[in-house]
C-alpha cells in the first residue's frame, strides 16, 4: 500500500484488484472542507481495459509486484510465443503485440505479476 501522492505517470497500481499501467495523473487543490483529490487513468496490463479512479492524495491504493525477467522465444504463431525463462528454463505461451516481429531464438523482457505474464516493451 502506498499513497497517491507518490504515485508517477508510468508506474503501476491496482485498480479493481486488476494491475495496470498509469497514464496520467490530475490533482485538484484543496477545498475549504477537504482535501486534494486526485484522478488516476490508467490501462489494463493483461487486458488493455482504461480504468479510472477519483481519491484523495493521501488515500492509500494497492500496488502491485512486478517482476522483470529474461525470456527467449522458442516458437512464434500468429500472436503467441513460446518462450523460455532463461533463468528457470520454464516455458510457457505469451501473448505478443501484433506489431512486434519476433522470430525464434529472439530474446525477450517480459513482466510477471501475481503468477500471470506479459509482454513488456521498454
Amino acid at each position: 500500500m502506498v499513497e497517491i501522492r507518490t504515485l508517477r505517470v508510468g508506474g503501476y497500481i491496482k485498480i479493481d484488484d486488476e494491475p495496470c499501467k498509469i497514464n496520467s495523473i490530475d490533482t485538484g487543490k484543496a477545498g475549504k472542507h477537504g482535501s486534494a483529490k486526485a484522478r488516476i487513468e490508467a490501462i489494463g496490463i493483461f487486458d488493455g481495459k482504461k480504468r479510472s479512479i477519483v481519491k484523495p492524495v493521501t488515500a492509500d491504493v494497492d500496488v502491485p509486484l512486478i517482476l522483470k525477467k529474461k525470456g527467449q522465444v522458442i516458437s512464434v504463431s500468429e500472436d503467441i510465443a513460446q518462450v523460455m525463462d532463461l533463468e528457470t528454463y520454464e516455458m510457457f505461451d505469451l501473448s505478443i503485440p501484433r506489431e512486434k516481429e519476433l522470430k525464434e531464438g529472439d530474446e525477450i523482457l517480459y513482466i510477471e505479476i501475481e503468477g500471470r505474464k506479459a509482454y513488456y516493451e521498454r
